[in-house]
C-alpha cells in the first residue's frame, strides 16, 4: 500500500509537470498539429536555416509570403523552392490566408510615386491594392505610417522572377 501511494504521487507529480510544461511553450516551438484557432496560418520558423520555407504554408505550386520575416518563397508543384528572397512591406498587411493572382502590370507608377515594374497584385485591404513589385530605380521603399501602401518591394532581379513565376489565377499563401 505504501508503495502504491508513493507511485500515484510520482504520477501526480510529473502529470503537473508535464502540464505545466506545456502550457509554457512559446509558439514558435509547438507541434504543428497544435495550430492557431479560427485556422489562422501560422510559420514555423526554422530556428537553424531563417530562409527555410515555413511550416503549414501550402501544398503544390505557390508563392508564400511571411508577414513576420518579410520573405517570399517561389515553391514548385513539387514542393522544392526555386527561389527565396526579402522583401520591403508597404504599410497595409493582407490577412494570413490563401489568395489568387488577380491582376499584373508590366510598368506603372507605384502610390509612392516610384515608376516601378513586375506588379502581381494578389488581394485588398479597404480599398489598398496588395501586391509584388520592384522599384524600377533598384530603391526599397520610404514609407510613410500615414499612407496607406500595399506594395511589397522587390528587388529587380527577384521581381522579374515573381513575373514569370506568377501568373494571373497563381496561388499565394500568406503566413505570419
Amino acid at each position: 500500500m505504501f508503495v502504491t501511494g508513493l507511485t500515484a504521487a510520482a504520477l501526480a507529480t510529473v502529470g503537473f509537470l508535464g502540464h505545466q510544461a506545456a502550457a509554457n511553450v512559446p509558439p514558435e516551438l509547438r507541434h504543428p498539429a497544435a495550430g492557431a484557432a479560427g485556422g489562422v496560418r501560422e510559420a514555423l520558423p526554422d530556428r537553424g536555416h531563417p530562409a527555410a520555407l515555413p511550416a503549414r504554408s501550402g501544398v503544390g505550386e505557390r508563392v508564400v509570403y511571411a508577414l513576420r520575416a518579410d520573405r517570399v518563397w517561389l515553391v514548385e508543384e513539387s514542393g522544392k523552392v526555386r527561389r527565396t528572397f526579402g522583401v520591403s512591406p508597404g504599410t497595409v498587411d493582407p490577412a494570413p490566408g490563401s489568395y489568387r493572382v488577380t491582376s499584373r502590370s508590366k510598368e506603372v507608377t507605384g502610390s509612392d510615386g516610384v515608376p516601378i515594374e513586375h506588379v502581381v497584385r494578389f488581394t485588398g485591404v479597404d480599398g489598398t491594392a496588395i501586391g509584388f513589385s520592384a522599384a524600377k530605380d533598384g530603391s526599397a521603399p520610404v514609407l510613410d505610417p500615414r499612407e496607406r501602401t500595399g506594395g511589397i518591394r522587390e528587388t529587380r532581379a527577384d521581381g522579374a522572377a515573381m513575373w514569370e513565376f506568377a501568373t494571373i489565377g497563381q496561388t499565394v499563401v500568406v503566413v505570419r
